[in-house]
């Protein structure tokens, strides 16, 4: 049995420096910093919390809020036991990009770099990305993910093309709409993109784990910009998982896993940090 690393997903901010057509996020939710009493409050939830755990850092984009680096990242690492991971669209300088990882040194666990092409050309990305994983140290893990849009499935086959080439692991994610996965019109094509393996390493195939054991809400919570803390990101979709609120001091984890009620699971933390009944090393 491989031991379940406890993990927080958690929406720094909502600002974000792209505005991606496809975002699953509504324009409201993309904007927005936390105050200092906010992040203060944050920190104060976040050392309460037992134990070690890994906090995934999100957005929108936390590298464009200057207070990420100058104030809550050096707040995280004084404050707290905890390691550090962070989802980024990759397009903080690289003297931000040193800092932060000069800041998170020997506690950074994850590097997640978005690709999102109508932001960015795909050769200046590889560049930045290969820059950015030889930058890191050895410990670290680092990995490109694309959200593989319906209809531009060739697209998606050149972008995995050209992370392989450059030695840069390349995660393709399923489109989610509406409660679940989009429809593509090129199967074949979609398959070769994703290969044969249903590893959650592998690729999100935003799978179902309905009557599996799952330690979220346990050993995994993922918070919103607003301190909202719940189970899931499928429990938080349907109103339902609450755990309280980080910021206001009110958060609770469960004591026990609970059987999984759902029919897709948009997230690959849970399966890939060992916390579903039968997946990725999960009890």
């Amino acid at each position: 049995m491989r031991p379940r690393q406890r993990t927080m997903e958690w929406q720094v901010v909502g600002a974000c420096n792209y505005h991606c057509s496809y975002c699953i996020q509504s324009a409201k939710g993309r904007r927005g910093v936390p105050s200092p009493a906010q992040v203060e409050a944050s920190i104060t939830g976040l050392a309460a919390l037992p134990g070690s755990w890994e906090i995934k850092c999100s957005g929108g984009e936390a590298f464009a809020w200057s207070g990420f680096l100058d104030t809550l990242v050096p707040a995280l690492m004084a404050r707290t036991p905890h390691n550090i991971s962070v989802l980024t669209n990759l397009s903080a300088s690289p003297r931000d990009l040193m800092r932060f990882v000069a800041l998170c040194r020997g506690r950074l666990r994850v590097v997640s770099a978005s690709l999102h092409l109508e932001a960015v050309t795909l050769e200046a990305f590889v560049a930045k990305a290969a820059w950015c994983a030889d930058t890191l140290d050895p410990e670290v893990r680092f990995v490109v993910n694309q959200v593989v849009l319906p209809g531009r499935e060739a697209e998606a086959a050149v972008c995995k093309r050209a992370f392989t080439e450059a030695g840069i692991r390349w995660f393709p994610q399923l489109y989610k709409v509406n409660g679940g996965v989009a429809d593509y019109p090129d199967a074949a094509a979609l398959a070769a993109l994703l290969g044969s393996s249903h590893d959650p390493r592998a690729a999100n195939r935003a799978p179902s784990y309905r009557g599996r054991r799952c330690w979220a809400g346990v050993d995994y919570a993922t918070v919103d910009k607003d301190g909202a803390a719940w189970s899931c990101r499928t429990a938080r979709r349907g109103g339902e998982g609450r755990l309280g609120n980080l910021l206001e001091g009110t958060l609770a984890l469960w004591d026990e896993p609970r059987s999984c009620p759902y029919d897709i699971c948009p997230c690959t933390v849970p399966a890939n940090r060992g916390m579903i009944e039968g997946v990725g090393g999960g009890s």
